[in-house]
């Protein structure tokens, strides 16, 4: 294939999971490096079906599945006898990641917009019981992260009371919650526990995050806790599987 052909493509992962199609795995990773690609004057010429079956080590046909929704979604476009071409218009934004420091964390955002959907004051779900004791009610705020206009995340945070009263609704448009502790309400942000799981997108979610209904979506628990572990707030995302990556960094102590 031709330096263009293959500068559209990442290595292929070393093995494919068996919890989410096989299909659906080379439709994510085709997605991905498609939209990590330099920006280009002219469309990108994918290589042919049968070379990205040898480049992922699968059958042509889970192929031709895999190439079906970019063609769909507007990513690819296809032509007989000239061959399969990366939109000129497809988005080049690099999926959402999250790595680093606190600050580089919320710089990462700066570019976002967030759509406040919903804000009440409810009991405390049962699930959440054990996160916020004694608490009778948590302040919720409900909203959809959009980078470049594409929405990205749907977010769910909850904030013991007394917080969530003190949340200034203009910051929401721009600020993730963590900030807003942290630089409007003055909160001593002092631990980030993480979590994030695959799961099938339930047809709401699927329907904001503009997915196809019960597409495998990446859910996200963050608890953001101050020096003595109370909670200062708990979010649950459900992120666009092919807008995340995470990455994790350790510092390494060094034998003296």
């Amino acid at each position: 294939m031709s330096g263009d052909e293959a500068g559209t493509l990442w290595p292929a992962p070393a093995s494919f999971g068996r919890d989410l199609p096989l299909r659906y795995q080379v439709h994510q990773h085709l997605l991905a490096a498609i939209r990590a690609r330099p920006r280009q004057a002219q469309a990108m010429r994918l290589p042919t079906e049968a070379e990205l079956a040898r480049h992922y080590g699968v059958g042509v046909v889970t192929v031709r599945e895999a190439l079906k929704p970019l063609e769909a979604e507007g990513v690819i476009t296809r032509h007989r006898r000239r061959g399969t071409f990366v939109a000129a218009d497809a988005p080049t934004a690099p999926p959402l990641e999250l790595r680093g420091s606190l600050d580089s964390h919320f710089a990462q955002h700066s570019a976002e917009e967030f759509e406040l959907l919903e804000q009440a004051e409810l009991p405390v779900p049962p699930r959440l019981a054990a996160q916020f004791p004694g608490a009778a009610a948590l302040s919720m705020f409900r909203r959809l992260r959009r980078n470049a206009g594409e929405v990205v995340s749907h977010a769910v945070n909850w904030l013991p009371v007394e917080h969530g009263r003190r949340v200034p609704l203009d910051v929401l448009a721009k600020w993730p919650m963590t900030r807003v502790l942290r630089d409007a309400l003055n909160l001593p942000v002092s631990r980030i526990e993480n979590s994030i799981e695959a799961r099938a997108g339930s047809p709401e979610v699927t329907r904001l995050l503009g997915v196809p209904p019960l597409s495998p979506i990446l859910f996200f628990t963050g608890i953001s806790q101050d020096a003595q572990r109370r909670v200062l707030d708990l979010v649950e995302i459900d992120y666009r599987a092919d807008r995340f990556r995470f990455g994790v960094s350790f510092d390494v102590a060094q034998n003296e």
